[in-house]
C-alpha cells in the first residue's frame, strides 16, 4: 500500500483544500482562515444506516476534509467515495473531485498518516479492534454506541485510549441534548429529593426463524465482516442492520438502546466512572431460530448507596428519576415532572452544573483542536454500556450476580468471570 505524508496527501487534493472555511474563534484568532493543511482529515470506517448519518454530518462541517471511505461492502464504500466527492466538487463549483479513496479493509485507513481523525460505526463486535488500533496510529476517534461487545474488549479500549493520548466520543448524542442534560441536573441537585429508583424504559426484542445459507453477494468481504466472530453460514439477516439482534455480534436492544439510556442514568445518579455492586433479572431469549438477543426483559441494577436502576421494554422509552419528593421522566424531545414545577426550576450559579454541548460532532471536532474531553468520553462510554453486559449475563445465567465496579470482576463467580470475555477467531486478537 503505498504511504502519503500529510503534506503530499493535501498538495494532491490542493483544488479543493485551498476553498476558505471558517473555523470556531477557540482553534484561531478573531477573523482569521485556517490554512487548507489544518482542516482534520478523516476516515469513514463503516458506512451502513448510522455510518452513513455520521457520514454526512462530517461532510456538512467545513472544518473537516473526508478523505478514506471504508465499508466490508465495497458497493458502500465505493458509494460514500462518490458521494464525498460529489460534495466536495459541488463546494468547489467544478465537475470533478478525486481527494477520496475507497477500501474494504479499515488497517489501510489506520495506516494512512494523512488521517487525523476517524469515525467508526462497524457492528458492535468490531469496535474493540479498529478502536485500539486507531488509537496506537495516533488517531482520534469518534465511535458509534454501544461501545463494545464484551466488558472486558471496553476496558481494553479505554486503556488504548488513554495510553496513547487521543481524543475519544462516543454516539451518546443525548448527551448534547438539552432536556436530558437538564433532567440530570434536577436529580444531581436534589429537585426530587433523595434519588430511590431510575427506570429505565426500553426496546423490546423480537425473533427470527432458521434461514437457509445464502450465496455471499459479490463485493461483500463476509469473512472480513465476520472477523473475530465466530464464523457461520451467510444469510442476509445476519448482517448489516439485523446483526443487533444475535448475540455473537451484539447485546440486542439491551445493549443497543441501553447505551443511550443508562448513559443517562448514570449521568443523574452521578456514576458515571464507577457502576452497581449487585445486578439480577429476568429475560426471555428465543428458543430457536437466527436471532438470540432477549426480546422481553427486566432487570436491576443496585448501587452501594442503594439506588436502583430498573431496565425493562415494559416502561416507557426513555429514564424515569424517582426520588423522595418527585419524579422527572425524559426522552426524546420531552420532559415531564411531578410536580410539574420541577421542570421550571432555575439551576443556581453554585449549583451542580454538567457538562454543556449543544452540538455533539461539533463537540468532537472542538476537542480535537483543544484536546480537551469530550461530552462522551470513553470511560463513560465503557461504564454505561457495562450496565447493560451486567444486565445481559444476569439474565442469561439466571441468578444474582455480586459485582466490584472497581476490579470489574464478580465476587467468587469464576464462571460469571468467564463471560467477561470472548474468544476471537484467528488472527483477530486485541
Amino acid at each position: 500500500m503505498q504511504q502519503l505524508t500529510r503534506r503530499e496527501f493535501l498538495k494532491g487534493t490542493a483544488a479543493v483544500l485551498a476553498a476558505p472555511i471558517l473555523v470556531r474563534a477557540s482553534s484561531v484568532g478573531a477573523g482569521e482562515r485556517p490554512a487548507p493543511s489544518n482542516r482534520i482529515a478523516l476516515g469513514a470506517i463503516g458506512l451502513g444506516g448510522m455510518g452513513s448519518g455520521d457520514l454526512g454530518d462530517f461532510l456538512g462541517r467545513s472544518e473537516v476534509q473526508v478523505v478514506a471511505t471504508c465499508d466490508a461492502d465495497i458497493g458502500r464504500a465505493e458509494g460514500a467515495k462518490k458521494r464525498v466527492e460529489q460534495h466536495y466538487a459541488g463546494k468547489a463549483e467544478r465537475g470533478d473531485f478525486k481527494g477520496c479513496t475507497a477500501t474494504q479493509d479499515f488497517r489501510e485507513v489506520l495506516a494512512n498518516p494523512a488521517i487525523d481523525a476517524v469515525m467508526i460505526a462497524t457492528p458492535d463486535h468490531w469496535h474493540a479492534i479498529p478502536v485500539i488500533m486507531a488509537a496506537r496510529a495516533g488517531k482520534d476517534i469518534h465511535c458509534q454506541k454501544p461501545l463494545s461487545l464484551t466488558i472486558a474488549q471496553g476496558r481494553a479500549m479505554v486503556e488504548a485510549v488513554t495510553r496513547y493520548g487521543r481524543v475519544f466520543q462516543t454516539g451518546s448524542q443525548q448527551r448534547s441534548d438539552r432536556n436530558f442534560r437538564y433532567a440530570c441536573e434536577l436529580v444531581r441537585n436534589g429537585r426530587v429529593g433523595k434519588l430511590q429508583t431510575m427506570e429505565v424504559g426500553l426496546p423490546g426484542g423480537s425473533q427470527c426463524p432458521p434461514q437457509p445459507e445464502k450465496p455471499v453477494p459479490a463485493g461483500f468481504d463476509y469473512n472480513l465482516w465476520l472477523g473475530p466472530a465466530p464464523w457461520a453460514p451467510y444469510c442476509d439477516k445476519r448482517t448489516h442492520w439485523d446483526f443487533r439482534w444475535i448475540l455473537d455480534y451484539s447485546g440486542g436492544q439491551v445493549t443497543d438502546w441501553g447505551a443511550h439510556h443508562c448513559d443517562i442514568a448514570q449521568w443523574g445518579n452521578g456514576t458515571s466512572h464507577t457502576g452497581p455492586d449487585q445486578v439480577e433479572g429476568v429475560g426471555e431469549f428465543p428458543r430457536d431460530g437466527l436471532w438470540t438477543a432477549a426480546m422481553n426483559y427486566r432487570f436491576v441494577l443496585t448501587y452501594p448507596s442503594g439506588v436502583q436502576m430498573i431496565c425493562s421494554n415494559r416502561y416507557p422509552n426513555g429514564v424515569r428519576f424517582v426520588g423522595t419528593e418527585g419524579w422527572v421522566f425524559v426522552d426524546r424531545g420531552h420532559i415531564r415532572s411531578e410536580p410539574k414545577s420541577l421542570i421550571t426550576s432555575v439551576i443556581g450559579p453554585g449549583e451542580v452544573h454538567l457538562y454543556e454541548s449543544a452540538d455533539h460532532k461539533g463537540n468532537f471536532l472542538e476537542c480535537i483542536r483543544t484536546r480537551g474531553a469530550t461530552i462522551a468520553p470513553i470511560e463513560n462510554a465503557h461504564r454505561s454500556v457495562s450496565c447493560a453486559h451486567l444486565g445481559n449475563l444476569a439474565m442469561l445465567l439466571g441468578r444474582k450476580l455480586k459485582w466490584d465496579p472497581e476490579k470489574e470482576r464478580f465476587i467468587n463467580d469464576p464462571e460469571a468471570d468467564r463471560m467477561l470475555s470472548r474468544a476471537m477467531r484467528a488472527p483477530w486478537v486485541l
